[in-house]
């Protein structure tokens, strides 16, 4: 039964387990504990995670991106926005 608590534990990191199978997860976790590691450091993380707010992108990382991107070989095309919306270009 201790392999099916060690795969319940994602579940219980993110909370989708309901409250009869955390009570019989925990109750399980009072005598194993690399169970009880496993579920406080994951929850741990997980929590941490739903807290974060992500990195930050900004242009320069943007255009870092790309840089590497071309410089391994992808091909990347960019659109030309018109600079003057709605005016019609004349051929020269």
């Amino acid at each position: 039964m201790n392999d099916l608590y060690r795969k319940l534990v994602d579940l219980y990191a993110d909370d989708q387990l309901t409250e009869e199978m955390v009570a019989e997860l925990t109750a399980a976790a009072k005598d194993d504990d690399i169970l009880k590691s496993e579920m406080s450091t994951l929850k741990q993380t997980v929590d941490l995670l739903k807290t974060d707010s992500g990195p930050e992108f900004n242009e320069s990382d943007y255009l870092r991106i790309i840089f590497r991107m071309q410089t391994a070989g992808a091909d990347i095309s960019f659109e030309e926005r018109e600079s003057h919306p709605g005016q019609y270009q004349l051929p020269m």
